[in-house]
């Protein structure tokens, strides 16, 4: 089968669409067949050789996080999966020789959720890694105050959009833009990014806001906003010193099938940015490089 590997780090001209092996799934694990699959920053990191340390040394490394698709086949002791049956599902490990940037995939089922009959596969495709993602980080937040950064992005929407559904007060920080985006997905304040973040949230919320989800990376800028002994996420690893008692975390996704199968149910709002075939991953990377991209491309094999 067809799947984009790199044999060694570098821009989007080392990727590969190469020939390997069909997978079969083992026990406890089903084999996907990929109808739609989204390019991530994630997957730009691995490709540029930025999550090197984070990856065993090997001749081919797989990429691509999520999918949306049907089962070809089931292992043994899976249950509540049948062949034909259409589903999305996570990829999170990082030292593949093929992940979901391909023709089929092997998932383990708990990495699995069952989509409706008729769902949009490549809609789906752009929800588990960004919306799970999103779910975990506000798991590690509380108070009735949330600001957001990159709160127009994949991960940053689906925050504002999960945050608002919750009852909290959401400040969103994006593009000078993107105001009317935020605020249809639930934002009742918005900060651009052309503002001088800290001083501009304590306007809005006195004292500061309760938490903060950096989906920008923003760093200390992020942590000025947020009140003494508040809350502090990293969605992208490199968080700030635990200043002024702020409790500081990082939130490192793990794939989870029945929460994503409760993010579908949810009606959250999907955005495609635009579709390419798999041959085209490296314009799918340089597009998402270049910057402005609102919602995510997606591969379809």
């Amino acid at each position: 089968m067809r799947a984009v590997v790199v044999r060694s780090y570098g821009g989007p001209e080392v990727l590969e669409v190469a020939d390997v092996p069909e997978p079969v799934p083992a026990a406890g694990q089903v084999l996907v067949r990929v109808a739609a699959a989204a390019v991530n920053p994630v997957d730009l990191q691995t490709r540029s050789g930025d999550l090197a340390g984070l990856i065993p040394a090997r001749d081919v490394i797989g990429l691509g996080w999520d999918v949306a698709g049907t089962v070809g086949a089931v292992g043994p002791g899976v249950a509540g999966f049948a062949v034909g049956d259409r589903v999305a599902g996570l990829s999170d490990r990082l030292a593949l020789p093929a992940k979901t940037h391909a023709e089929q995939v092997v998932l383990d089922a708990d990495a699995v959720a069952s989509l409706p009959v008729g769902a949009d596969l490549v809609a789906a495709a752009t929800l588990p890694l960004n919306a799970l993602t999103a779910a975990q980080a506000l798991d590690l937040v509380r108070g009735e105050t949330l600001l957001v950064t990159g709160a127009a992005g994949g991960v940053g929407g689906y925050a504002v959009e999960l945050a608002a559904r919750q009852g909290m007060r959401v400040v969103a920080a994006a593009g000078d833009g993107d105001e009317q985006v935020v605020r249809e997905l639930g934002a009742t304040h918005f900060v651009p990014r052309s503002a001088e973040l800290g001083t501009a949230v304590r306007r809005l919320v006195p004292g500061g806001v309760d938490a903060v989800v950096d989906a920008a990376s923003l760093g200390y800028a992020a942590l000025d906003a947020v009140r003494g002994g508040g809350a502090y996420v990293a969605v992208l690893g490199g968080a700030p010193l635990p200043l002024r008692g702020i409790r500081v975390s990082n939130v490192w996704i793990r794939a989870d099938g029945a929460r994503l199968a409760e993010l579908v149910a949810s009606g959250l709002r999907t955005r495609v940015a635009g579709t390419l075939p798999l041959e085209e991953v490296a314009e799918a990377h340089r597009r998402l490089a270049g910057g402005g991209v609102r919602g995510r491309l997606v591969l379809v094999p």
